[in-house]
């Protein structure tokens, strides 16, 4: 038996202490998670145990984020905003346009700030990139950075992302042994790291002739850093809430060698410039100019600053437009009346330019937009975004016989365009694909703040122009060249796979591209 004394000595009073500190603080936390928003009066989850359950299934992977934010968002049918809490963060999930209306617009300076996972000095590559930016040193950036996406900017780009899809189709026009059966998210991430090797770092790769390109290697690297599951769940709460005992373990989102390899080729890429005096009309080079700029209001940009925008830009091109293309590809396989109606587009801009697709003839094909909007619209490519609250701001009654709440600092507020995107008061029969929703009669019918594929307001997607082209110039190529058709692998209606943040279709996107005579 263990002797009673050891009971008294300090050890054991010192272990017995923390024992009770421990299951105190636990139960402060519980309690503060469970009656923060009930002491509130207005409708919150946890307030059953089965939001409670749901919950977990979501942290340990057995149902999707889409699938637990999808169940608040309907859980009060009635309700504006519903109450959420986030690992001891109070959370609200907004439900209503007119509220995303007044956060991401009118009452912008209340919450002009995304949610950051990480801190800068643990995870620069992604702590200091425009997303992550908070405050004055985000205006500064997007005033940098704004620049390279205008519609003058996009014109001088077209070339380089024409060529890029050029190369792409041909290759596949010559090996069409791997064309019977093709996971196009692959082929399509090959794709987007061409564009962005051209277009941001100035560096030509064919990623499809060239399969183990470091660019295509660190581009994979860099989205496995985003898993959602019970692994990535602990990785980001651990960043976002211990952030020096992160970098003590050196825990990050990314591999070493990942931030390595971008920090050497923006170095090498700025070094070549200046030396042999090449300006280039891309982001590298307004950096550039940003970073030799002097002031007492001038934040002075390092080369971590550089490279950080350079790689978000190129992990934003990597997986969100293959993601989209991949959808467009999907759906076009499904629907073959729609992808001969837009191949008709196609092919009559074709024959007015002699053969080729220009900058302005893109611009005009009125029912390819409209066919990349309702892709946009099923499948966004963000599922929801976030903003910070830094000011305490009033929400109106979340629904009848509930009172004013205020919001405080530090609370955050969500928005999950997937479930705008899905409701049937918005979109009717929002699981069919039907692009004619967004022709001209039907589009400005929408509900405004209801469809939300990049955000709204000056937190608005900084590159949505240029996904859009980049994913356009492609399709309309491979409608030239080939019928895309559904295969056996092909999963129609598509299945979330859990462990992602994102859209992503257990197995993958699979169709075939049958080569058509022309």
């Amino acid at each position: 038996m263990m002797d009673s004394s050891w009971l008294s000595s300090p050890f054991a009073l010192l272990l017995i202490t923390l024992i009770v500190i421990g299951v105190l603080k636990i139960v402060a936390v519980l309690h503060h998670s469970y009656f923060y928003w009930k002491n509130k009066g207005i409708p919150y989850l946890p307030d059953s145990l089965s939001s409670f359950i749901t919950g977990w299934k979501m942290i340990l992977g057995r149902i999707s984020i889409i699938d637990y934010y999808q169940y608040a968002y309907n859980y009060f049918p009635d309700a504006k905003y519903v109450g959420l809490m986030e690992f001891g963060t109070p959370n609200v999930l907004v439900c209503d346009p007119e509220l995303v209306k007044d956060a991401m617009v009118k009452d912008f300076e209340s919450f002009p700030d995304h949610r950051s996972f990480v801190d800068d000095s643990v995870e620069p590559l992604f702590g200091k990139n425009i997303f992550s930016l908070r405050g004055d040193r985000w205006r500064e950036m997007r005033n940098t950075l704004s620049p390279s996406f205008t519609a003058s900017k996009m014109k001088i780009m077209f070339d380089l992302i024409s060529e890029c899809s050029h190369n792409f189709v041909n290759y596949l026009v010559d090996h069409p042994e791997i064309c019977h059966a093709i996971e196009m998210k692959e082929v399509f991430r090959r794709y987007a790291t061409d564009v962005i090797a051209t277009t941001a770092f100035g560096i030509s790769v064919n990623s499809m002739k060239d399969q183990d390109n470091e660019f295509y290697i660190r581009g994979i690297e860099a989205t496995k850093g985003f898993s959602a599951g019970p692994l990535g769940m602990a990785k980001m709460v651990l960043l976002e809430m211990c952030p020096r005992l992160s970098k003590l373990i050196g825990l990050s989102f990314f591999p070493p060698a990942t931030s390595k390899f971008f920090k050497k080729i923006v170095g090498e890429t700025i070094r070549a410039r200046e030396e042999q005096g090449i300006v280039r009309p891309d982001m590298i080079h307004l950096l550039m100019q940003a970073r030799d700029k002097e002031g007492p209001t001038v934040h002075k940009m390092t080369l971590d600053d550089i490279v950080s925008q350079a790689f978000i830009f190129f992990f934003a091109g990597f997986e969100t437009s293959a993601t989209l293309m991949c959808f467009v590809a999907h759906e076009l396989a499904v629907n073959q009346d729609i992808q001969d109606r837009l191949r008709e587009e196609v092919q009559q801009h074709l024959a007015e330019g002699n053969g080729e697709i220009s900058y302005e003839s893109l611009s005009k094909m009125s029912y390819m937009d409209m066919v990349i909007s309702e892709t946009l619209r099923k499948y966004p490519p963000a599922i929801m975004t976030d903003r910070i609250c830094v000011k305490k701001y009033e929400l109106p009654p979340s629904r009848p016989g509930c009172k004013n709440v205020i919001v405080e600092p530090n609370n955050v507020l969500t928005f999950f365009i997937y479930g705008f995107h899905r409701d049937s008061k918005y979109f009717p029969n929002p699981d069919k694909f039907d692009p004619e929703r967004f022709n001209k009669e039907n589009k400005d019918k929408i509900l405004p703040y209801t469809y939300l594929p990049f955000g709204h307001g000056p937190r608005q997607c900084i590159g949505n122009r240029f996904v859009l082209m980049e994913a356009k110039i492609l399709i309309a190529h491979l409608l030239q060249k080939f019928t895309l058709k559904t295969t056996e692998k092909t999963v129609e209606p598509i299945v979330y796979a859990n462990h992602e943040f994102a859209l992503q279709p257990v197995g993958g996107f699979w169709i075939g591209l049958e080569k058509r005579e022309t």
